[in-house]
This record gives structure tokens, C-alpha cells and sequence, in this order.
């Protein structure tokens, strides 16, 4: 057993508490992972407002790391200790339907399927105060050490940064594979992306990659502007500096609305701003496709004018970034980065110490 530092949440709504933990040794087919950094993402957020589905809590969060193997249980064939790796909150039996689908990145083992509290034997590594801990997608990055399913992690290149890859779990992974796998964006098309964190601004890097020849950001927080315009953005507008509505305007720019829209958002509040019709009515009403990135709180509904699919329009939704087999795509991904195909660092906005982590959530808050 394994004593380290943990950031757990005890209940819902209230913030996060570093505790010492116990961290069990993995059984057969886990793997025990020293995590060396990890990302905040705004899924970690709708988990600790009681906003997930199925999440029971205390809980360890945090779903977007990258760590060193500490050791392996009985079993364990595709990595040994000393491997850098990235747990994956989408994971990759390789057995079911789903995985055997080219098309398909979900995993009937995943929590797309079932829930993910408890390891698939249904029992916690995490112990604190004599209490049971539940994991979180079964990777709970926010602990020094975690115990994650194999075909839940991905080795990776040893040459990898692991301070920078942690975002190919979640968010680099997420919105650039919505551009590139799950809208398809066409070279010379037209983009716009609503919502600019760190999420929406990989889809800016992702239409860029596919070779759109104009990307429209669109946030109501202009500070995202001059990164946006560093990863591709060919323009960037705020909403609230106009009288009409902001698909309107969109139209009125492109003479027939763009060719692929993305809503990044995902939150109640900033809903009000971003409607789902403006993501929705703002592309071609003949070939356009809107992809739906941003999480909704579990529970939420949307209600949209049913003509506007007539014509041929297109909305789909995309889990982390689309037909990416995580457990072999990840890597490749990162490889690519290592060759300076492209660069997520600019996602970084801050590095702060464990023990800070609630700072990073009010800097996330702040939309900072």
C-alpha cells in the first residue's frame, strides 16, 4: 500500500480537500500509476457541482493526466514499470462491438456503458480516514498514485513532456478529433467554433490542421481572442457587441452561413449567450454540420425547430474527439506532437503546485 497526496471531494458543492490516502496495489489486468501532472477540465467541475451522472461520492477527480507505470498486477503484458503512460477516462478493451467498429471510439467497458465509480472488480484501491474513496472514470488523476485498468491506459513515447501530454487525455484529444474525425472539415471550408477554452481552441487547431480556409471563434470573454488567433482563427467576435443575433451575423459574414459549426460551451450559464439554435442555425441549410462538444449538465434538454434538419443539415455529438481508438491513438498522437505538427503548450494558461488545486478551479471559474 501506497500512502500519498490526494485531492478528494467529500460532497457535492463543496471544494476539494488534500488529504494522504491509501492507494492499494493493482490486482490482475491494473496498473499502478505515479501521476506526474494533470489538467483541470470543466468535466472535473460538473463532478464536484453533483452535475455527473452516476458519480457517488467522496471521490478522487480528475480525468486528464500522464504519469510513470509504478507497477503492474498479474497479467499485464503491454507496459512494465518505468513506462510513461496516459490513462484514458475512455477505454479500449479491444473486444467489443464497439472496439471492433472502425468508426467507434466508445467501449462497452467505458462509462459511456456503465458506471465507473469502482474498479470493474467493484472495489475502490482508494482508502482514506477509514473510509472507502470511489474512483472517478476510473482514473482519478488527482492523487500522486492511481490504479487504472490496463486497457485504460496508453504507453507512450518516453521522449514525451509529461506536464504537457496530460492534455491528449482529455481536451487537446476532445476538441481537436471533433474537427478532424467527427465533423470530417474539409480543406477551403468554412468554421465556426463557439466557446474558446481550452477544448474549443483545439478545434480551432484541429479546422486549421483539416485546412478550413476561414475559422470563426466566437466567446463572449475577448481575452481568448489573441490565442485563438495564434492557433488559427482567421476571426474572432463576441457576441454581446452586436444588436442581432449572433447567427445573424455569422450569415451576414460568410453569404450563406459556415460549412461546419462546433458549440464548445456546454454550460448552463453561458447558454444564455450562445443559444443552441446560434450554433445550430448559423452553418449551411444544405450540407452543414454542428457538432456538439460542450458537456451539459446530466439532465439537460435541448429543444430545436425540427425544419432546420430538413433541408439537410447534420448535428452530431462527439465524446473525445470521435473515432480515435484511444488506447492506439493517443500515442500516435502524441508522436506527432513530438514532431512539431502541431502545439497544445499554447493551451497552457498556468502551473500550479497539488496543493493548489482549488486555485485552479477559481482561475477556471474566472475564465482565466
Amino acid at each position: 500500500v501506497i500512502r500519498c497526496r490526494a485531492a478528494v471531494a467529500w460532497a457535492p458543492g463543496k471544494p476539494l480537500s488534500v488529504e494522504q490516502v491509501e492507494v492499494a496495489p493493482p490486482k490482475a489486468g491494473e496498473v499502478r500509476i505515479k501521476l506526474v501532472a494533470t489538467g483541470i477540465c470543466r468535466t472535473d467541475e460538473h463532478l464536484l457541482q453533483g452535475c455527473f451522472p452516476k458519480a457517488e461520492f467522496p471521490v478522487i477527480p480528475g480525468h486528464e493526466g500522464a504519469g510513470i507505470v509504478e507497477s503492474v498486477g498479474e497479467g499485464v503484458t503491454s507496459m512494465k514499470p518505468g513506462d510513461k503512460v496516459i490513462p484514458l477516462c475512455l477505454s479500449q478493451c479491444g473486444e467489443c462491438s464497439f472496439c471492433r467498429n472502425p468508426e467507434s471510439n466508445f467501449c462497452q467497458k467505458s462509462h459511456i456503458s456503465e458506471p465507473q465509480n469502482l474498479l470493474p472488480d467493484k472495489t475502490s484501491r482508494f482508502s482514506c480516514k477509514g473510509k472507502q474513496i470511489h474512483h472517478f472514470l476510473w482514473v482519478s488523476t488527482f492523487a500522486e498514485y492511481t490504479v487504472v485498468p490496463e486497457y485504460a491506459v496508453a504507453k507512450i513515447d518516453p521522449a514525451a513532456p509529461l506536464d504537457k501530454v496530460c492534455l491528449f487525455s482529455c481536451g487537446f484529444s476532445t476538441g481537436y478529433g471533433a474537427a478532424i474525425n467527427t465533423a470530417k472539415v474539409k480543406p477551403g471550408s468554412t468554421c465556426a467554433v463557439f466557446g474558446l477554452g481550452g477544448v474549443g481552441l483545439s478545434v480551432v487547431m484541429g479546422c486549421k490542421a483539416a485546412g478550413a480556409s476561414r475559422i470563426i471563434a466566437v466567446d463572449i470573454n475577448k481575452d481568448k481572442f489573441v490565442k485563438a488567433k495564434q492557433l488559427g482563427a482567421t476571426d474572432c467576435i463576441n457576441p454581446q457587441d452586436f444588436k442581432k443575433p449572433v447567427q445573424e451575423v455569422l450569415t451576414e459574414m460568410t453569404g450563406q452561413g459556415v460549412d461546419y459549426s462546433f458549440e464548445v460551451v456546454g454550460h448552463a450559464d453561458t447558454m444564455v449567450a450562445f443559444p443552441q439554435t446560434a450554433s445550430f442555425a448559423s452553418f449551411n441549410m444544405s450540407t452543414g454540420v454542428c457538432v456538439m462538444v460542450g458537456e451539459l449538465d446530466s439532465g439537460s434538454e435541448i429543444s430545436i425547430d425540427p425544419t432546420l434538419l430538413l433541408t439537410g443539415r447534420t448535428w452530431k455529438g462527439t465524446v473525445l474527439g470521435g473515432s480515435w481508438k484511444m488506447r492506439e491513438d493517443i500515442p500516435k498522437l502524441v508522436s506527432s506532437y513530438l514532431e512539431k505538427k502541431f502545439n497544445p503548450d499554447l493551451l497552457i494558461t498556468h502551473t500550479l503546485p497539488f496543493a493548489k488545486v482549488n486555485e485552479g478551479f477559481d482561475l477556471l471559474h474566472a475564465g482565466k
